[in-house]
């Protein structure tokens, strides 16, 4: 259709986000019309990671943030935007428990995992393919361990911090565990764009998104003011520690050693048949 002067014609995007401190943090500028976003407006969708995931199986969402263990299922419908992604290095999701248990006991237990699609799920199931696990909400696999439905617990974001304050102790960190059996970074999350939105409109939205992170990180003390409501009442402290995991340089931009480091490990969950297909990431360059 053609545009008459003058005219302006906004589009809407449906942007997927978690409610966590360092998604809110990247997406502050957006948020808050700190950045310019031409003829893009945005609505912002904020579910949990793993109704996330399950919402870009199903191509509900423009933009969104999907674990990499989604993007093995979701891979025809989107592609990754080399800004946005969470990645770890050396550390990652960590398994806990009340009890002494060692990494090497995790065998036939039962761990409380926050989603069967999430990253930290395939990660504890390439450690450990004989452990068994019971999925509840993120926020609330302490719980379950605490309910005696589970032996241990898988804790992602601001949990990776946290759980010593309830008296739970480290039975191995995935990341730590990742860097020593391959020297890369972990990647845990990715920021996807459909395809069918075509490859000039996912070049946008990557600047876009990649502004944002910039501002964020070039406004800190403002993004992190921003973001500690979604910490789950987590110090200001704790809050720019977490962002600081992951929200950083590798976020800004993926670099060489990360997209090998999603290739690799999407090779490696394929190996040991847990994801059905052999995926090769595919990405918006900017």
């Amino acid at each position: 259709m053609k545009k008459v002067p003058g005219e302006t014609r906004e589009t809407m995007i449906r942007l997927g986000h978690s409610p966590d401190a360092d998604d809110a943090f990247m997406f502050y500028a957006i948020a808050k019309g700190k950045i310019n976003t031409g003829d893009f407006r945005f609505e912002h969708v904020v579910e949990g990671i793993e109704n996330l995931n399950r919402r870009a199986l199903n191509g509900e969402l423009d933009v969104t943030a999907i674990s990499l263990h989604a993007y093995a299922y979701a891979g025809e419908r989107y592609a990754i935007l080399t800004s946005g992604a969470s990645v770890g290095f050396n550390y990652g999701p960590v398994v806990v428990a009340k009890t002494p248990l060692m990494a090497g006991e995790l065998f036939g237990k039962t761990v409380a995992v926050p989603g069967e699609m999430t990253t930290a799920f395939l990660l504890l199931k390439l450690f450990e393919t004989g452990v068994r696990h019971v999925a509840v909400p993120f926020d609330r696999v302490l719980e379950a361990v605490e309910e005696g439905r589970a032996d241990a617990a898988l804790v992602i974001h601001e949990g990776q911090l946290t759980y010593g304050a309830s008296r739970f102790r480290k039975v191995i960190d995935l990341g730590e565990w990742w860097y020593r059996e391959t020297g890369l970074p972990l990647p845990l999350g990715l920021d996807v764009v459909k395809k069918d939105l075509g490859p000039e409109t996912a070049k946008c939205l990557g600047r876009i998104l990649k502004d944002s992170i910039r501002y964020a990180l070039d406004h800190r003390q403002d993004a992190i003011q921003y973001a500690l409501p979604f910490g789950r009442g987590i110090n200001p402290e704790t809050a720019d520690r977490f962002v600081g995991m992951y929200v950083n340089e590798r976020t800004l931009e993926l670099g060489t050693e990360d997209r090998k480091a999603i290739d690799t490990l999407l090779a490696k969950a394929h190996e040991k048949q847990l994801i059905p297909k052999r995926v090769k990431p595919e990405f918006v360059e900017i």
